[in-house]
This record gives structure tokens, C-alpha cells and sequence, in this order.
């Protein structure tokens, strides 16, 4: 763990990778490798929140995963359920609070009532915000903010020459909180998959072999001890920065 908790990044964003190719490694169903990804979500977000960690994305399902076989979606569905409908109680006595990003309209009703029932739950609460990017994708995310534009230059309320990278920002569905500091991706694989693309534009980011189900949080440390030691520069020089840091 990190020396106090003024040595985190604030928003560390993950692609949990590798659930998968765990199970097959262990000649299990893919789906087993699915519930070990769940618990390793569970450990890595007490370790966030132990470590002082203010925001916490994690790239659950994305837009794309839909072309998975159906049985395997059916399956995550399944399980997302469960985990809402377990952890969320936990998350607010752990003063946690949770979001969830994405187009939920593509969900069961079922499911899209337990997932507005667990961000109610904890929506005032003040440690960890935890975003579950589900069924979520950069591209969509960018265009549903361009749409609300669009609207309020079409009723007039708005006109082309005043929309900036700031009010495209604002209708993200991370407007309320800081960009990431730090990106993860697990498995091996080194390509943000249509994760957060405006967000992560000087995002630092870490790869690694790990499969997701063994993620641990000493992986997480090492990742974090990574993160320090990068010059996070955002366009200037590194005399600009020393400058600044000594001002």
C-alpha cells in the first residue's frame, strides 16, 4: 500500500481484461472466469478506498460485447444482476458511492430498475465513487453529449460558435468528476477498446500480462508506483514544470 493516502492517483480507470483466458487456463467455462473477475472487482475497490482513491471506472461490458455469444451475455446479465443486488448494501455501509455509465436502456427492465435502486442507495454518500461502465463506449459517449448540443442550438438556446471542448465535456457521462489519472488495462492486450476515448487524453497509462482474475492489490501498488514515477508535463516542458512544482 502506498506510503499515505496523498500518494494515489484520484481517478484510476481499469479495463478488467483476461476473464476468459483464466478459465480456460483452468479448463473451467468462460463464465467461471467471469465470477472470478467479480471478486477481484471486490479487492481491488476495498483497496481503493483503503488507499484514499477518489474515483474508480471499471470497463464491465461494453457496446460491443453485445456481439458475444448469447449464451455468454446472457450469462454477464445474470451476473450483474446478482452483483447489484448483493454488493450494493455493502457499498453503502463502506460509505461508497456508485455509478453506472453507459446506455442502460438496452437492459431488462429488471436489471435497469436495480441498477437506478443502487445509485439512489448511494448517491450521497462521500468515499469512493465507483463508475461501472456498462454497455458504455467512448464513441457513444461523445455522441450523446454532441446530440444535447445539437437540441439546444436547434431550439436556440445555444449557438455553434459558443460549444467548446468544455461544454462537450460537460455532457459526458463522467461530467461530474476528474479525468483519470491513471489507466489500466490487464491481460496483455494494449489498446483502450473505445474506453473513455475524450477522458483519457493525457491519461497515464499501464499495461500488464495479468489476467484480470488475478489482479491483486500489491498488482495495483506496482501499477500506482508506475504512475509516480512518470512527468505528467500536459504540454509543457519539463523545466516548466520544475518551475512551477518550486513556485
Amino acid at each position: 500500500m502506498p506510503a499515505d493516502n496523498t500518494q494515489v492517483p484520484q481517478h484510476i480507470a481499469i479495463i478488467m481484461d483476461g476473464n476468459g483466458r483464466w478459465a480456460k487456463q483452468r479448463h473451467q467455462p468462460r463464465f467461471m472466469g467471469h465470477r472470478a473477475g467479480v471478486k477481484a472487482v471486490e479487492n481491488i475497490v476495498k483497496h481503493c478506498a483503503e488507499c484514499g482513491v477518489s474515483v474508480l471506472s471499471l470497463f464491465a461490458f461494453s457496446s460491443e460485447n453485445w456481439k458475444r455469444p448469447t449464451k455468454e451475455v446472457s450469462l454477464l446479465m445474470e451476473l450483474f444482476a446478482l452483483s447489484l443486488k448483493q454488493q450494493a448494501k455493502r457499498l453503502h455501509k463502506n460509505n461508497i458511492r456508485l455509478h453506472i455509465i453507459g446506455d442502460i436502456s438496452k437492459f431488462s427492465a429488471s436489471l435497469q430498475k436495480q441498477i437506478v435502486q443502487a445509485e439512489e442507495l448511494t448517491e450521497n454518500n462521500t468515499g469512493l465513487t465507483i463508475n461501472i461502465a456498462a454497455n458504455y463506449g467512448g464513441h457513444w459517449d461523445i455522441t450523446q453529449s454532441v446530440k444535447k448540443l445539437a437540441e439546444k442550438v436547434k431550439v436556440g438556446e445555444l449557438s455553434p460558435s459558443d460549444i467548446t471542448e468544455e461544454s462537450i465535456a460537460e455532457g459526458l457521462a463522467t461530467a461530474t468528476l476528474p479525468e483519470p489519472d491513471l489507466f489500466i488495462r490487464t491481460g496483455g492486450e494494449q489498446r483502450v477498446s473505445n474506453f473513455m476515448l475524450w477522458q483519457l487524453a493525457y491519461t497515464e497509462f499501464y499495461f500488464t500480462d495479468t489476467l484480470w482474475p488475478d489482479f491483486t492489490s500489491e498488482k495495483l501498488d506496482s501499477a500506482i508506483s508506475s504512475f509516480f514515477q512518470r512527468e505528467r508535463r500536459f504540454g509543457k516542458t519539463s523545466e516548466q514544470i520544475k518551475d512551477d512544482s518550486n513556485a
